[in-house]
């Protein structure tokens, strides 16, 4: 085995299939940026290992990270780095995932990556030009943890926007109506969401009964983020760059 560390990227898991779809191509993306950034591979075509886990709806957590990492020491890796695949610092970061971890006896050494929206430049895939005279509202979950919203409303300015939420205030239409009443022609409605799923229909249920109460204010909803190129990239880097930063 020429790569010294597996790696198993957590998600939260949907009963809706098309997160899971969508993070079996970007694990795949990522091996292959990993090749291609540490320049190891062999003649085979061998890749890194690089599965998928998720929190929810699944096997437990340590067991799923037990099964991987048994399969990480028979490869010969020397460690697992785990990435959980989340955009928020919310509970699933800070407790459970740590929780689930110390649950998991294995011989082989597990690191705890910083979580995905921890990287300073994703917000970077969210850059899209800004029509005149519109306005921008940033979608996140949102989170109770104390903390949160402030890291959103950051990513929110550097894009321009104002953010809105789907789980706590201010919400959606709230945010709709405001900008509306500042005089704004058009709004667009970025997602910051990794893929598509259950609570993104939802959220498009909602611009278009928004749209109907403004009639004359063209409401655009962007594509979530999504399993691209650019996204395994950012990945791979985070992954290179936070080596030290995993405990």
């Amino acid at each position: 085995m020429n790569f010294p560390s597996a790696y198993f990227l957590v998600s939260h898991g949907s009963r809706d299939p098309r997160p899971q779809l969508a993070m079996n191509e970007l694990a795949q993306q990522v091996a292959q940026g990993l090749v291609a950034q540490q320049a190891t591979a062999t003649r085979s075509g061998e890749l890194p290992l690089v599965q998928t886990g998720v929190l929810e709806l699944g096997l437990p957590l340590h067991q799923q990270l037990q099964q991987f990492a048994e399969q990480a020491l028979q490869s010969g890796c020397e460690s697992v780095k785990l990435l959980p695949m989340f955009l928020l610092a919310g509970v699933h970061v800070m407790d459970d995932i740590p929780a689930e971890v110390t649950q998991v006896e294995s011989h082989i050494s597990i690191q705890v990556c910083p979580h995905l929206g921890s990287t300073a430049e994703l917000w970077k895939l969210l850059q899209t030009e800004a029509a005149p005279e519109s306005g921008r509202i940033l979608i996140s979950h949102g989170s109770r943890r104390s903390g949160v919203q402030q890291n959103v409303d950051e990513i929110a300015a550097k894009l321009g926007a104002i953010a809105a939420y789907w789980s706590v205030s201010p919400d959606i239409e709230t945010q709709v109506t405001k900008l509306v009443q500042q005089g704004a022609q058009r709004i667009e409605l970025l997602p910051y969401f990794l893929f598509a799923g259950g609570i993104t229909d939802a959220i498009a249920q909602k611009v278009t009964e928004l749209q109907q109460q403004f009639p004359d204010v063209p409401l655009t909803l962007h594509q979530p983020m999504g399993a691209t190129p650019q996204m395994a990239a950012l990945i791979v880097n985070l992954l290179a760059e936070r080596s030290e930063g995993c405990s």
